[in-house]
This record gives C-alpha cells, sequence and structure tokens, in this order.
C-alpha cells in the first residue's frame, strides 16, 4: 500500500544550528617560488579542469543534499502490538499481534527547499490463539518532531489485513510517499528533525514494550512473557 501524501508542517520557523560548506582552494608553495613555477602550475591545474569539465561521456553526479537527513526510527515503547485476553501475559492468551521490523528511508533537499522523506515500513502482524475472525486492521502513526522537543505534526494511518486459512503470519510493506519538512532557513538542517512510527497502543501494551517482554517457550508448558533487555530503536 502506497501513501501518496503525509502531511506537510506548515508553521515551521524553527531555525537549526548552522552548517556550511566550505571549498578548499590550494595555496602556495611553502617557502615562495619562481614565477615561472607559478605559472606552470597555474597551466596544469586549468588543464585539468578542462579535461574534467570536457568529458561529455561521465555521467551527472547525483544532486547532494544540503545537509544530513532527519533521523527516523521506531518508538521502542510503539514498537509492538500484543493483545491479551484477561490479564496473563502468555502466548496461550495472545489475540492479534504485530510488530514493526524495519524502515527504509530517504531524504532529499537543496538550498532553501524544504525536506521530503520518503519511507517504507516492514510490518510484521499476527493472529494469537485468542484472535477473533481472520481479519484485522491495524493502526499506526507517523510524527514529525523537532528533535528532542516536541511533535510538530503527527498522522495516523489504518493497515487492514486478511489472514490466509492456516497462516498466522503476515509480513506486509507500507510505503509513505511523501513528508514534507519546511526548513526556516537555507541553514537548517535536517538533522534538526527526527520522524517516529509506531503503532497506537494501549498504556499496558507500552508497558510491555518498554520492559522489553518477549515470551519465552519452556517444552511442555505455557509460554509466558519474560522481561529482557532489548536495545531500543
Amino acid at each position: 500500500m502506497r501513501r501518496h501524501l503525509l502531511l506537510a508542517v506548515s508553521a515551521l520557523v524553527l531555525v537549526g544550528t548552522p552548517f556550511t560548506a566550505h571549498a578548499q582552494y590550494g595555496g602556495g608553495r611553502p617557502g615562495g617560488g619562481s614565477d615561472q613555477a607559478k605559472s606552470d602550475e597555474d597551466d596544469a591545474k586549468k588543464k585539468r579542469k578542462d579535461q574534467e569539465w570536457s568529458d561529455t561521456q561521465a555521467p551527472l553526479p547525483a544532486l547532494r543534499n544540503a545537509g544530513p537527513c532527519p533521523f527516523v526510527k521506531t518508538l521502542y515503547d510503539a514498537s509492538r502490538y500484543i493483545e491479551f485476553k484477561g490479564e496473563r501475559e502468555a502466548s496461550a492468551e495472545a489475540g492479534f499481534t504485530g510488530e514493526i521490523q524495519g524502515i527504509s528511508a530517504g531524504c532529499e533537499y537543496k538550498d532553501s527547499q524544504p525536506i521530503t522523506v520518503t519511507m517504507e515500513i516492514l510490518f510484521e502482524l499476527g493472529k494469537g490463539p485468542q484472535a477473533q475472525g481472520s481479519s484485522k486492521t491495524y493502526r499506526y502513526w507517523v510524527a514529525v518532531t523537532d528533535r528532542n522537543r516536541e511533535v510538530i505534526a503527527k498522522q495516523s494511518f489504518d493497515l487492514p489485513v486478511n489472514f490466509v486459512s492456516g497462516k498466522d503470519r503476515v509480513y506486509l510493506t507500507d510505503k509513505v510517499g511523501q513528508i514534507v519538512i519546511p526548513r526556516g532557513a537555507a541553514t537548517t538542517s535536517g538533522a534538526n528533525f527526527e520522524v517516529l512510527v509506531g503503532f497506537d497502543v494501549t498504556p499496558q501494551m507500552a508497558a510491555f514494550n518498554r520492559d522489553g517482554k518477549r515470551f519465552r517457550v519452556n517444552a511442555g508448558t505455557t509460554a509466558v512473557a519474560s522481561g529482557g533487555t532489548s536495545a531500543r530503536r
């Protein structure tokens, strides 16, 4: 599924940490040198430059961004969705489940243009013993934040899933086609922003994720959730 347009942050006036690209030029030789030697060196540089620019067979270089891309990641507390029937955290009590397995992202901007971010999000979605029916509409959100400060904009999406008979797991990739982040100035770097992704989760689900719990399967017994030390994304 492709999301053609996610959001545009229209009122952003934040000016981030300036960054500047510095061109470097070769200077004179230590201790000076004769005028003829300097002239010969300049002629050699001009010849090399003419050769580079006159090479019509060379492909045009890809445009470089004016700075780094925004940080794109999953919010750890909302990275998994796990329903439980009742209060017991056990695999036998699990309903529908989901996990964000990975995010691929890229961005583009130059001069004073806004930052355009595109993403592909890989979901692993499951159907546990207590799941009712063969379909589920998951809900997830994408948010743009002023890094380490506040949410600038946020939008939620529905992700409908059908489980084929006999299959309890589905992998889906959802594409977010365009996130537009205006910049307060041409010197505003993409590193001033974060793009976060997560499921809509209950406080109980968030606590389960925050504790790093995972199912541990023991032979002959019901699998129960145990605490873990999973690294945060």
